[in-house]
């Protein structure tokens, strides 16, 4: 039988330094991490980028499929990539916890071990937060604190005419990992021996469960001199992520059906629900790629990079804002990605 300690039997004080104690700090900005009334960061002359995310059980996740390691590491990355899509580095996070009394220690500790292993990978230290009892279930409160340099940041509002649209990765995996986990779910609630079905779509899976933040094409970028002049992650999906920098850069734009960058499981696994695949692509979310823009001028340095796909191109506003078919035909975007927010 696995152990299980109550939370109450550590008290907040104890949890939270049971749950911290071996941190080791990474970065030379951060002078203090946890263990006092609040951290100390230092980042001399660099513009500092601050992002929060919040995550609430029945709401983001279902316990039924997500292990909570995975839990922990997709809430720091997700955090991540908000700092990336600015062109910038992530260097320290807070994470605040609501719970309820169903959760052990050791349930925390699966928790933390997912959390501190994002840390691990992309570098970012953990240097505080809070606790709190929760009638709820879980609730997840991060905030990250990111670094760039002053001339280096990236906004939504910088895109021009006749800039490249370009977009890192493939789309709509996450999006059907999703399907097929709550397909999975709903067979398993009237079944007492069962054993889901997911050989073949571990990508899938991946995608949904354990995405990864693109620290890795901003690196790209910034080796190949190339600075976007605007750019986005895309959580709530492609058309959503668009018409955000389309609005905030006053700018039209027109991409490709033909362009966009799908993987062969996801494309396999609309088919089998019958799913307009493109619509899965464009409105699905959880994607955390990056869509950006580039001038023209760095057109043949943006398609030499791995990983990197173009799309289309910004136009006037008047023009609109157009996905083109593989037939010529003009579809005006819409933002259908996901919203908490939205009546069922």
């Amino acid at each position: 039988m696995n152990k299980r300690t109550e939370i109450g039997t550590l008290g907040e004080f104890g949890l939270i330094r049971h749950l911290t104690e071996k941190i080791e700090l990474k970065n030379s900005s951060t002078v203090k991490g946890v263990g006092d009334d609040a951290a100390v960061l230092d980042y001399q002359n660099k513009e500092i980028l601050v992002t929060t995310d919040l995550l609430l059980e029945g709401i983001h996740f279902d316990f039924t499929y997500v292990p909570l390691k995975h839990l922990g590491y997709k809430s720091a990355v997700v955090n991540f990539s908000d700092v990336y899509a600015m062109n910038g580095r992530p260097k320290q996070i807070t994470v605040s916890l609501g719970i309820s009394k169903r959760f052990s220690v050791e349930d925390l500790e699966e928790f933390y071990s997912g959390l501190t292993l994002a840390c691990e990978v992309y570098g970012v230290d953990l240097v505080g937060g809070d606790t709190s009892a929760s009638l709820t279930g879980l609730t997840i409160s991060t905030t990250c604190l990111g670094e760039a340099e002053k001339d280096q940041v990236v906004y939504r509002s910088g895109a021009k005419e006749t800039d490249l649209i370009c977009v890192s990765g493939d789309l709509g995996a996450a999006y059907m990992g999703l399907q097929l986990l709550e397909r999975e779910k709903q067979i398993f609630k009237g079944e007492k021996d069962f054993t889901p079905d997911f050989s073949g779509k571990e990508y899938l899976l991946e995608r949904q469960l354990k995405p990864e933040a693109r620290k890795d094409i901003v690196e790209l970028l910034a080796k190949n001199d190339v600075k976007p002049t605007s750019m986005i992650d895309v959580s709530d999906g492609l058309s959503s992520e668009l018409l955000h920098i389309a609005r905030e850069s006053n700018v039209g734009c027109q991409i490709y059906e033909e362009r966009i960058p799908i993987d062969f499981q996801t494309a396999s696994m609309a088919e089998q629900f019958n799913m307009n695949l493109i619509t899965a692509a464009m409105n699905g979310g959880e994607d955390y790629e990056l869509l950006f823009t580039v001038p023209l001028t760095d057109h043949d340095k943006v398609a030499a990079i791995k990983g990197v796909r173009i799309i289309g191109h910004i136009t006037k506003p008047e023009f609109g804002t157009l996905l083109v078919g593989r037939d010529g035909g003009e579809v005006e975007l819409k933002a259908q990605g996901w919203n908490s927010l939205a009546q069922e």
